[in-house]
């Protein structure tokens, strides 16, 4: 029998819509395959669909999901499909089939015998340790309000490995819910924004988005020369151990800390 790959986009909805589109075909699963975009060379022997995101057949998924498999098997499969790793949508698949069709249920992450199983685990806590890390080390500056007459706004800058601002904006719209804050993932070109007590949504800015230097409140400049100090200071020379630093903190995260950031 050929082999079936449904190309899907590179997004959640994208993953679960290939999923309901491979138990639309009524063929089995073996011989089905998701795959997240295309490439570079054509297997023999197969056939190969464009899968185009639909909200309605998402929903259906992620209904299904919930009710057999739980909350907790979504919530991982979630972090998983947010990986940035190409090989999540074939994990994610195989993982749904083996709670819904092979019978594990909601003890399915459970079955590590199953590679696909292990490896959507193993995305899920990649991606949930990335979230973890810029929860505590996001910086938030406050743009300037005397520019647009406006409340002010809090804003950040991130460059996550894997799309995780859907995961860090509940936990600052839990703590920060009466500040108008927005996260960007500069990777994916995707905002997380927050009004002031009302509910946070994501934007994406498309792929000619350029995002321009922000214009700071008149104190933030200041406060960041106080904290870059405060930084310094409190640092025992004679105790720098950089490779433990890195370790704990790496390149790639200090790169958006003010604490880390030359005056400018």
């Amino acid at each position: 029998m050929e082999e079936k790959y449904l190309i899907c986009e590179d997004s959640l909805e994208g993953i679960f819509t290939g999923i309901y589109e491979a138990y639309a075909l009524r063929e089995g699963h073996e011989h089905v395959h998701i795959q997240i975009g295309e490439e570079e060379n054509f297997r023999l022997f197969a056939v190969y669909l464009h899968i185009m995101p639909d909200p309605v057949k998402t929903e259906k998924v992620v209904q299904t999901l919930r009710s057999r498999l739980g909350e907790h098997v979504y919530h991982t499969l979630c972090r998983a499909a947010a990986s940035c790793y190409p090989d999540k949508g074939e994990a994610v698949y195989r993982t749904v089939v083996d709670g819904l069709t092979a019978g594990s249920g909601r003890r399915v992450l459970g079955n590590f015998k199953n590679p696909y199983v292990a490896r959507c685990f193993e995305l899920a806590r990649f991606t949930a340790n990335e979230a973890h890390y810029e929860i505590e080390f996001i910086r938030f500056q406050e743009l300037a309000p005397e520019k647009t007459g406006k409340s002010a706004v809090l804003f950040s800058r991130i460059g996550p490995k894997n799309n995780v601002v859907p995961f860090v904006m509940p936990h600052f719209a839990d703590r920060l819910s009466i500040e108008n804050f927005m996260v960007y993932d500069e990777n994916r070109k995707l905002f997380g924004v927050h009004p002031a007590k009302e509910d946070w949504y994501l934007v994406s800015a498309g792929e000619e988005f350029t995002l321009k230097e922000p214009d700071l409140s008149e104190k933030e400049a200041d406060y960041q020369e106080l904290f870059r100090a405060f930084h310094r200071t409190i640092g025992i020379k004679s105790r720098e151990n950089r490779k433990l630093q890195r370790q704990m903190c790496a390149y790639r995260y200090q790169d958006y800390m003010v604490e880390f950031a030359q005056k400018g």
